[in-house]
């Protein structure tokens, strides 16, 4: 899938959906991998709690390649690291997380705070500048159940804006991320309206949400996250469609199935679609 936007002349960008909150983000040649979850269906320990993983990864670990960084929301939910992203861990140069996780992780785990900057060279001469961005995971009030989670943006000079939600259920947070960043090229948006019985709210947007998160940002390109393979999410791929439809922004909105990849071209009008080159 070849998806073009209005931008000015910058690097492509080519997004592959593994599953869940997973995906394996191309730019320039360094791949950045988002919250690893390569579990087998069934149940998952996360913390107090038990998950229910509906379907494995469409890409295995095995065939997932080099990654050079992993953005990572957090560590302390099993849907965003579960045992088998906790080893890829082992073999990546550096993850990008909260303070607290990186302290948990130890080892190249490091911690971005909200707004802190961090540079990562390209294999092809270029770079990415990544700013952690905040975000909460669950309504107002309840971060001392949750726990911290982070958000990331993606700049540089010939590199399109991207914004990788993580697991932010708040919209109040996307206007503070549009004030300093908008309007993006690309947004990741963590859809699938999770709920928990813990708490009286969801923890990711919901498709509506998600809907507004896109006007709100500015995005030209919207790809949601995080909206199958697990029992508590509550709203799916058809929800965001319709949630899209019905706010008039449908031709912003990229579905990827489990496995499927998108290209983001910008500065190139028009043409046929065409199907991605995997990052």
């Amino acid at each position: 899938m070849d998806v073009r936007s209005h931008a000015g002349a910058k690097a492509s960008v080519t997004v592959r959906l593994v599953g869940g909150p997973t995906a394996l983000i191309g730019i320039g040649g360094l791949r950045l991998l988002t919250d690893p979850a390569f579990d087998p269906p069934g149940p998952v320990a996360s913390g107090t709690r038990t998950l229910v993983k509906t379907r494995g990864p469409a890409v295995p670990v095995e065939e997932i390649g080099t990654v050079h960084a992993v953005l990572l929301s957090h560590d302390q939910h099993a849907d965003n690291l579960d045992r088998a992203g906790r080893r890829l861990l082992d073999t990546v140069p550096v993850t990008l997380t909260t303070a607290e996780a990186a302290d948990r992780l130890g080892g190249p785990a490091t911690a971005l705070r909200p707004w802190q900057r961090l540079t990562l060279d390209r294999p092809d001469g270029g770079y990415v500048e990544v700013t952690g961005a905040p975000a909460q995971h669950g309504p107002d009030g309840t971060e001392d159940i949750t726990g911290p989670v982070t958000g990331f943006v993606l700049t540089g000079p010939d590199v399109p804006t991207i914004y990788v939600s993580g697991d932010n259920a708040s919209l109040d947070v996307v206007r503070r991320i549009a004030d300093r960043f908008g309007p993006l090229d690309l947004a990741l948006l963590f859809a699938g309206a999770a709920r928990t019985p813990l708490l009286d709210g969801h923890l990711t947007l919901t498709s509506d949400q998600a809907a507004q998160a896109a006007r709100i940002l500015g995005a030209r390109t919207v790809i949601p996250l995080h909206t199958e393979g697990w029992e508590h999410f509550t709203e799916g791929p058809d929800a965001v469609r319709e949630a899209f439809a019905r706010h008039g922004l449908a031709d912003r909105l990229t579905l990827l199935a489990p496995g499927d990849a998108a290209t983001v071209r910008h500065g190139a009008a028009g043409g046929p679609s065409a199907p991605a080159d995997r990052p």
